[in-house]
């Protein structure tokens, strides 16, 4: 026979009603519990936390979410909503002894950060075609911007953003 513990934590408690707020929280004179007894678990995260969907497919994108971009020899202003964004796609650059780069940016109203970036180069009279993806997670304060900056009419940033998390966490189905 198993031996039963009570436990006494604020921070569990806090992560109970946070994943299971149907629940209610905790009601008066209701403790949290733990047993040497092996119980067998089923995973039911993803319900309690409002998504029935897998995490990998909570990031897709679709055709009613998606937000493309296609940027050439410019600075272009992406996105200005605030939350979690998924960003991806691939950046092409046909070299001909020439550099090319392409930039990410986050933008606060004052200063600009580069967040991910790419740079080439080739050699003076060697023809080079390269072709670089990418795939990454952004998040946007109010009063952000997203940008992405093209330095040359040989550098081709194309793809998508899709918001996968408002700001209070909320995920947001495809």
């Amino acid at each position: 026979m198993g031996q039963e513990f009570i436990i006494k934590s604020q921070s569990l408690e806090d992560k109970v009603n946070q994943l299971l707020p149907s629940q209610g929280g905790f009601q008066a004179g209701v403790d949290l519990s733990a047993s040497t007894t092996i119980i067998p678990i089923v995973d039911l995260t993803e319900s309690a936390e409002g998504s029935n969907l897998r995490q990998d497919l909570q990031t897709a994108i679709s055709h009613n979410t998606a937000t493309t971009f296609d940027v050439v020899n410019t600075n272009t202003t992406i996105l200005t909503t605030t939350g979690y964004f998924r960003i991806l796609g691939t950046i092409s650059s046909v070299l001909s002894g020439t550099s090319a780069s392409a930039s990410f940016i986050i933008n606060d109203g004052a200063t600009s950060k580069i967040v991910y970036g790419y740079n080439s180069s080739s050699v003076a009279g060697a023809d080079s075609a390269i072709n670089y993806s990418f795939d990454f997670v952004i998040l946007l304060q109010a009063g952000h911007q997203f940008r992405i900056a093209s330095s040359s009419a040989n550098t081709f940033v194309q793809g998508s953003a899709r918001q996968i998390a408002d700001l209070a966490n909320n995920l947001i189905d495809p």
